[in-house]
């Protein structure tokens, strides 16, 4: 019987492995990069004339943000969310100016209710160990960690609920934060506008319980964003009192399925701290740095539910809950969202359609307009820096404002072919990712000694 060595060895042997790792190669390893067959061309606008062109199969990147998913294609995801947070923290990039640095800033993190105790890995501010509301010590890879200890007392109806109006809950905690930093200025909030403009930009991430909360970089602005100062009023211990004042004042009112009121409500453990320009700071005494929030979000943007917790994609059928390789507590809230999904009262939530994310439904990153730049900007320059290469490789740098790209590409599939070729494509997303590491850290000690000797 032919074994996975045996199918490497003859894939590296093949005549066509050269061709095939080059197009790996060009997705960075994508664990499930999308097969397109088809041609494009490079024409001379003025003249119609073709001026290079390339026909057959190529792949694109999956795209998807989740590192469990497809590791180089969150790495992406990841640097472009860590350079779109960094620009209104910083400043300095991305059409941002660096005055942004010296404004009402703070990072605030909004969290879930509690709708049932669960175990956890409790430790006391020196580091010991101390047991949990189960009465047992919890190592930090104990798997039950963030499940119910009494599954039949814990509120999953709740929990899916709060989880799927997050969303909601939070965009009135945006307009009533308006409304106290108007008041706490002196200011009616009709005029606001006039006066400032609140920027943020917020990622979602999960608790081990299996609710999202929110970690959020919140600044003071003038009434044209970024490039507009700030009034004088606008400190960060003013933004931090109206910040937790709108956290006390809001709520989603719905029913549950029995009629029965329901108030989604955020949780008690609210953390605000005040950021400080810089990459080195002391967490400890309520700051944080700009440089390491950056690093945070980055990281918290590409994490999945985690495999302990869900799945990374859709549920289909009560079959598909049935195979879940995850913890009882977290199968309950996929069950939750599948059972409530048959409800004409929430039908508006889809919730069979996110039962694999636990009945969330935003988005995982966000951010007011005037915060920064946007994905979009972003994926733009990194296109229009790859074209500018393709000309220069082809002799083409002089010429560049009368090229056009005719692209004209069918879908094929997706993913690889065969165990032995997603073996290899790991592989060589590995080395880039090592690469890419190695490159970055020298760069960076490249920095710092040069900052040591102005």
């Amino acid at each position: 019987m032919e074994t996975l060595d045996d199918r490497l060895a003859h894939r590296l042997r093949s005549t066509g492995y050269g061709q095939w790792r080059a197009k790996v190669r060009a997705v960075n390893g994508c664990a499930q990069p999308v097969r397109l067959y088809g041609a494009h061309q490079l024409q001379d606008t003025r003249t119609g004339h073709v001026l290079h062109d390339h026909a057959g199969h190529i792949f694109a990147p999956c795209g998807n943000r989740r590192s469990s998913v497809c590791p180089s294609c969150s790495d992406r995801y990841a640097a472009d969310a860590f350079h779109l947070v960094r620009a209104g923290l910083c400043g300095g990039t991305k059409g941002v100016p660096e005055t942004v640095a010296d404004r009402a800033r703070v990072f605030a993190t909004l969290t879930a209710p509690s709708f049932g105790r669960v175990h956890q890995a409790r430790k006391t501010s020196s580091g010991k160990r101390i047991p949990c509301g189960c009465g047992e010590v919890h190592p930090d890879a104990d798997p039950r960690a963030g499940t119910a200890i009494d599954p039949d007392a814990y509120d999953y109806v709740g929990a899916v609920l709060w989880q799927a109006n997050a969303g909601i809950l939070w965009q009135r905690f945006t307009m009533r934060l308006r409304r106290e930093i108007a008041k706490r200025a002196g200011i009616p909030v009709r005029d606001l506008r006039d006066h400032a403009r609140l920027s943020y930009g917020k990622v979602a991430e999960y608790q081990r319980r299996g609710l999202i909360h929110f970690h959020a970089v919140v600044r003071i602005d003038g009434p044209e964003g970024a490039t507009d100062p700030p009034p004088a009023w606008a400190t960060p211990d003013l933004l931090e009192d109206a910040l937790l004042a709108a956290v006390a004042a809001v709520s989603v009112r719905i029913a549950r399925p029995d009629g029965a009121p329901l108030v989604l409500e955020w949780g008690d453990q609210v953390d605000v701290r005040h950021i400080e320009t810089g990459d080195t700071g002391d967490t400890n005494r309520g700051r944080v740095t700009d440089e390491g929030i950056a690093g945070y979000i980055a990281k918290y943007a590409t994490k999945g539910t985690g495999t302990s917790e869900a799945a990374d994609r859709p549920i289909r059928s009560q079959r598909d809950i049935d195979h879940l390789r995850i913890s009882e507590h977290h199968r309950r809230m996929v069950q939750t969202c599948w059972d409530l999904g048959e409800l004409a009262e929430y039908a508006e939530l889809n919730l069979r359609r996110w039962a694999h994310m636990l009945g969330f439904r935003g988005h995982f990153l966000t951010k007011s307009q005037r915060y920064s730049t946007t994905f979009r900007i972003i994926r733009g320059d990194r296109r229009a820096y790859r074209h500018a290469q393709t000309l220069e490789r082809l002799g083409l740098t002089e010429q560049a404002d009368t090229v056009a790209v005719v692209n004209d590409w069918r879908f094929d599939g997706t993913g690889y072919r065969d165990d032995a070729e997603r073996e290899l494509a790991a592989g060589i997303a590995e080395r880039i990712r090592h690469d890419r590491k190695t490159k970055y850290s020298e760069e960076y000690h490249r920095e710092q000694q040069a900052a040591q000797h102005r």
